[in-house]
């Protein structure tokens, strides 16, 4: 399995000509992942080798501004570059709840439809991620309202055996998110290859002696 990093924005708080918002891609057999969408990394892209089209999933570490700010932008993005099809996979992006309400939102006032289906999978925080004059419980927003055209997705709680929350596993690897403290509920993310069993000509071994 290869796996190659690009860095896109190293930098925080506010753009910088030279150094964009927090944004990554991880490459990985023909797929991208995106790891954070901070201001602009629609434009690092377009800038790099990389192919946006090629993005699969996006994950967000927190919901600070220059983490995530250049998401909607980026899918709407996305979606000029896409043809209609329902048969496409939808996009997967993971980040922290309260995530669907903004996407959704955003969508909705700036009147952007994509042409691609999208999930939201939200991460449930603990009180514990941050200092307790910030934490704000978003679970309750949205719940009176009908979304008939919001996106679909998970709710993730923390797994206690485990204290972290399984996002992807497939036959190669396993993705978890695992708890941050800062001023707002933070995540990070580990992505574990699984044990691949050798491959050994024991007939050829015991030829050699």
């Amino acid at each position: 399995m290869s796996l190659e990093i690009t860095f896109l924005g190293t930098g925080s708080a506010f753009p910088s000509p030279s150094r964009g918002a927090s944004a990554l891609v991880l490459r990985r057999e023909g797929q991208c992942w995106l790891f954070d969408c901070g201001e602009g990394t629609q434009t690092q892209l377009m800038r790099s080798h990389l192919r946006a089209a090629r993005i699969t999933k996006i994950f967000i570490t927190h919901l600070h501004g220059d983490h995530f700010f250049g998401l909607p932008g980026l899918l709407c993005t996305l979606s000029l570059q896409s043809n209609p099809d329902a048969s496409k996979a939808p996009v997967d992006i993971y980040g922290p709840l309260g995530l669907r309400s903004f996407l959704w939102r955003s969508l909705e006032l700036s009147h952007s439809q994509l042409l691609f289906p999208y999930t939201v999978h939200e991460l449930v925080p603990t009180q514990d991620q941050c200092p307790a004059e910030e934490f704000k419980d978003f679970s309750g927003w949205d719940r009176d309202e009908a979304l008939p055209q919001g996106p679909p997705g998970r709710v993730l709680h923390l797994d206690p055996g485990e204290d972290s929350y399984l996002l992807v596993e497939d036959e190669q690897l396993v993705v978890r998110a695992f708890r941050l403290f800062h001023r707002v509920p933070s995540f990070g993310f580990v992505l574990q290859e699984k044990p691949r069993p050798g491959k050994l000509n024991v007939q050829k071994l015991k030829d050699l002696g």
